[in-house]
C-alpha cells in the first residue's frame, strides 16, 4: 500500500469514505443516485439513438445535441458508479492511478460539455442572425472539426495534470472524504508544494469554462440584438423559443458549478458533506435532466420520442 521514497512515505493506495458525516445514511443517499444515473443513462443513450436514425434530425443543431448527451453520459459514468460502490459495499479503496485517471476523466468531460455548450450557443447565433447562411456555415465538414477541437482542447489541457500529481508526495492521511478523486482535493493529501497544482489548474478553470460561459453570454446579447430588431412579434417569440431549452441547460450546468464554488470559497462553516453532495449534484443533474428538457421543449426530438417508445410498443 505504501512505498519508500527519498522523502519519506508516499502512499499508492487511498480510501475514498462517500459522504463524510453521513455514512450511516449511505443506503438511502444511494436511492436518489442510482435512480438519477439510470435516467441518465436511458434518457442520453434514447437521445443518440433517435438523433443518428433519423434523418431528419441530421442537422448541426442535432448533432451537437448528441454530442452534449455523449458527454453527459461520459460525466455521470465517471463518478457515479464509485459512489454507488461506496454506498453499497464500502468498496472505497482506489489506487494512486486509478485516481489520477478519474479525475482526468471527470475533468475532462466537464470541459467537453462546456465547449459544447459554447458551440451550442454559436449554433443558436448563427440560425438566428444569418439564418440563409445557417447550413452553408456549419457544414459537416465544418462540425466535426468542432467536434475534435472540443476533444483536443479538453483532454490536451487536463494531460498535464497527469505529471502534476505523479510529482507529488502523498505522505499524509490517505483517506479521502469524497465519492470521487479531483484534482485540488487529492493534491492537498501531498506534503509537497503544490502552487503549480493550484495555478494551473486555475488557469485551466479560467481559459475553458469560465471564458466558454464569456462567450456563451457574448452570444446571447448579439441573439437579443437581432431579435430585438425583427419587425414580428411572432417571428420573435419563435426565434427565442428556439433557444428556450439551451439557456435551460446553461443555468443548470453553470448553476450549481458557480454556487459550489461560492460555497468552497466563502463557506468554510458549512458541513462538508454539503460540499459534496453539491458537487455530485453538478456532475448528475445536467446529465439526468438535459434530455428532458430538449425531449419536452423540441418539439421534433418529442415526436421522435414518441414514435419510438410508444408506436413499437403497439
Amino acid at each position: 500500500m505504501k512505498i519508500l521514497n527519498h522523502t519519506g512515505v508516499s502512499h499508492t493506495v487511498f480510501h475514498l469514505l462517500g459522504i463524510p458525516g453521513l455514512e450511516d445514511q449511505h443506503i438511502w443517499i444511494s436511492i436518489p443516485f442510482f435512480i438519477s444515473y439510470v435516467i441518465a443513462l436511458l434518457g442520453n443513450s434514447l437521445l443518440i439513438f433517435i438523433i443518428f436514425t433519423r434523418r431528419s434530425l441530421h442537422e448541426p443543431m442535432y448533432l451537437f445535441l448528441s454530442m452534449l448527451a455523449g458527454a453527459d453520459i461520459v460525466l455521470s459514468t465517471t463518478t457515479v458508479p464509485q459512489a454507488l460502490a461506496i454506498f453499497w459495499f464500502q468498496a472505497g479503496e482506489i489506487s494512486l492511478d486509478c485516481c489520477i485517471s478519474q479525475l482526468c476523466c471527470v475533468h475532462a468531460s466537464f470541459i467537453s460539455e462546456s465547449g459544447i455548450l459554447l458551440v451550442m450557443a454559436f449554433d443558436r447565433y448563427i440560425a438566428i442572425c444569418y439564418p440563409l447562411r445557417y447550413m452553408t456555415i456549419l457544414t459537416r465538414t465544418l462540425i466535426g472539426k468542432i467536434c475534435l477541437g472540443i476533444f483536443l482542447r479538453s483532454y490536451c489541457t487536463i494531460f498535464p495534470i497527469v505529471f502534476l500529481v505523479k510529482r507529488l508526495t502523498f505522505c499524509q492521511n490517505n483517506i479521502i472524504p469524497h465519492t470521487f478523486c479531483e484534482h485540488i482535493g487529492l493534491a492537498r493529501y501531498a506534503c509537497n508544494d503544490i502552487r503549480v497544482n493550484i495555478w494551473y489548474g486555475l488557469s485551466v478553470l479560467m481559459f475553458t469554462v469560465v471564458l466558454d460561459l464569456v462567450l456563451i453570454f457574448v452570444s446571447y446579447m448579439l441573439i437579443l440584438c437581432t431579435v430585438f430588431q425583427m419587425p414580428s412579434q411572432d417571428a420573435r417569440h419563435k426565434a427565442l423559443n428556439t433557444c428556450g431549452s439551451h439557456v435551460c441547460v446553461i443555468i443548470l450546468f453553470y448553476g450549481p458549478g458557480i454556487f459550489t464554488t461560492l460555497t468552497h470559497r466563502y463557506g468554510r462553516h458549512i458541513p462538508p458533506y454539503i460540499h459534496v453532495l453539491l458537487t455530485n449534484v453538478c456532475m448528475l443533474a445536467p446529465p439526468m435532466l438535459n434530455p428532458i428538457i430538449y425531449g419536452i421543449k423540441t418539439k421534433q426530438i418529442r415526436d421522435e420520442v414518441v414514435r419510438v417508445v410508444f408506436v413499437r410498443q403497439k
